[in-house]
């Protein structure tokens, strides 16, 4: 397993660049706009870690600003950590095999959504290609939020 970044909502991303980057000094990897979905992703990174995360795509903060007005209450400015697996498949058979609600299943073979036991997002990407589709994930609906 590998940690790849953790997901923050912001509600001004010019104010939210200003503290991350020209207070703390993180520096900006990647940046991108979805017009259809209407947000914006921007990836930083610390400097001790800047040559990794170009490389390797962690170690990262995504910032992601919606660009209809939200108000953010109850942690949900948070959004998700989320970790690269060797096998998302086997991974998410081992978490459910123990109780775990898997909330997007991969039924693409690359991304599923779990929750931890106080209720924080995890998102579970495969790392490399994605896995071919299969059965029973594949078939299965989403439980719950993420």
């Amino acid at each position: 397993m590998q940690y790849l970044h953790t997901m923050v909502r912001v509600s001004d991303l010019d104010e939210s660049l200003r503290f991350y980057c020209d207070l703390l000094g993180l520096k900006e990897i990647s940046r991108k706009e979805v017009e259809k979905g209407r947000f914006t992703l921007v990836f930083l990174a610390a400097p001790e870690d800047e040559q990794r995360a170009r490389e390797d795509r962690a170690p990262m903060i995504e910032l992601t600003w919606n660009w209809d007005p939200e108000e953010y209450a109850g942690g949900r400015n948070f959004g998700h950590l989320a970790y690269g697996v060797d096998d998302i498949y086997e991974l998410c058979q081992h978490l459910q095999d123990n109780g775990v609600t898997i909330n997007r299943p991969p039924r693409d073979g690359r991304m599923a959504f779990v929750r931890s036991p106080d209720g924080i997002s995890i998102e579970l990407l495969q790392k490399d290609e994605p896995l071919p589709i299969r059965e029973p994930w594949a078939s299965m609906e989403n439980t719950g939020s993420w």
